[in-house]
This record gives C-alpha cells, sequence and structure tokens, in this order.
C-alpha cells in the first residue's frame, strides 16, 4: 500500500510540473515577444497604427505656441503667404533629430512654396522634450530654422501640451485642417518617408487638390511613420 501511495503521488508530482510548463514557456515567450517589441520601438521604424485622440471629422485643439523668431501663435493670427486669413494649416509634428524628419525635409519646405500662396501654410510643431533628445532644444530649432531657411512657422511644443491632445505619435505626422479648424487629412506626407525618389502618392498634395475641389480627401487617413515622440 505505502508503495502504491508513493508512486500516486509521484505522478500527481510530475503531472502537475508537466502542467506548469507550457504556461511557464508562454510567460518566457512573451516576455520576449514584449522585448522584442520595445526593441523595434527604440529603432523608431514602427508605422503608426493607433488611433489618435484626434480623429477626421474632429475639431483641431488650439494652441498658442512660440516660433523660432521668439513670438507666440495659434489659429487667430497664422497668416497665409498673402497675408491672409488660411484657407486650411498644414500641421505637421516634426523635429530636427530623427532621421524620417530629415528625409522629409525638402518636402516639407516644398509643400509650404507651393500651397501657401494658395491659402494653406505649413505650421511645423517640433514635439519631443529637449531633457530626452537635446538635439531638439528650442535654440536647436532655431539654428536648424536658420540653417534650412525655413519659410513655414517652427513652433515649440514646449512641457509637451499639444501634441498629446492631437494624439500625434510620430515624427513626421500631418494633420491637414480646413479654415473652420476640421481634420480633413491625417497622416503621412506621401508613400515614401524614407526616400522621396520612391514617391508615387503624395497624400497631402491629393488632400488640398480634392478640398480645393469641394471634395473630401481620398484617403482621408494614412499610417504615419517615423520617429517616436521623446518624452522623459
Amino acid at each position: 500500500m505505502k508503495l502504491l501511495q508513493l508512486f500516486v503521488f509521484s505522478l500527481a508530482a510530475f503531472v502537475a510540473v508537466s502542467c506548469g510548463n507550457p504556461a511557464n514557456a508562454e510567460q518566457t515567450t512573451e516576455a520576449t515577444n514584449t522585448e522584442k517589441t520595445d526593441t523595434q520601438a527604440e529603432a523608431q521604424t514602427v508605422a503608426n497604427t493607433a488611433p489618435g485622440k484626434v480623429s477626421v471629422g474632429d475639431k483641431a485643439p488650439d494652441f498658442n505656441l512660440k516660433n523660432v523668431d521668439g513670438e507666440m501663435y495659434s489659429f487667430e493670427n497664422i497668416k497665409d503667404a498673402n497675408g491672409e486669413a488660411p484657407k486650411g494649416y498644414i500641421i505637421v509634428f516634426t523635429c530636427n533629430t530623427c532621421p524620417y524628419a530629415v528625409a522629409s525635409e525638402q518636402r516639407i519646405i516644398d509643400l509650404h512654396n507651393k500651397y501657401a500662396p494658395m491659402g494653406y501654410p505649413v505650421v511645423a510643431i517640433q514635439p519631443n522634450d529637449p531633457a530626452a533628445q537635446p538635439g531638439d532644444s528650442y535654440e536647436a530649432m532655431k539654428e536648424r530654422a536658420t540653417e534650412m531657411e525655413y519659410p513655414f512657422l517652427y513652433l515649440f511644443d514646449e512641457g509637451q501640451k499639444v501634441y498629446p491632445i492631437y494624439g500625434a505619435t510620430r515624427t513626421p505626422e500631418v494633420y491637414l485642417v480646413d479654415a473652420k479648424q476640421i481634420v480633413r487629412y491625417h497622416g503621412a506626407i506621401d508613400d515614401s518617408v524614407r526616400d522621396a525618389e520612391n514617391v508615387e502618392e503624395k497624400f497631402v498634395e491629393k488632400a488640398i487638390e480634392a478640398l480645393e475641389k469641394g471634395q473630401e480627401p481620398k484617403p482621408a487617413k494614412t499610417k504615419a511613420v517615423g520617429c517616436s515622440i521623446k518624452t522623459v
């Protein structure tokens, strides 16, 4: 009898250990996957798949931010290239340091030069915390704007108060806003953020052309691909 009890006890212990292994393996796999995800996020190459707080059709939150010239700007006092109230605003969350933002820099300049005279100025907003990314400090912004002769406003989201209420997560990331401050397009500048030579579809330009014709932009939303916004 004692031998039988010992056998039953040993069998039960073996089953318990065996049943526990899949759970442990699953937890290990999950931890490994989480680590891989964190590594990918650090690599800053993940497309923006998370929905923002502001969607197409919503009213864009106003802001009052300092430009590189020291002046404060909001929807109320931003003008187009003709000194008139804009028909729309190409709001671009961008920065000095992200490789994707740098690769898009000339395209952002070109957008302003082409569409600001038509009533759609670029309003660039730098959302990174300089404590996490020193190359995106206000002083560095001023230097970059001077070096590249930015023709558009380059505003500093000091204290990171604006980008969270928009729901922006990447640089660069675009919100095309109409004169009534309604978001009409949200996402990428075009379909090749890494290489301007490979652009096949210019999303922002198509969206503006649609608005000029009184039509709804198609697509109205795309995935913004770039660096994650840096915070401490």
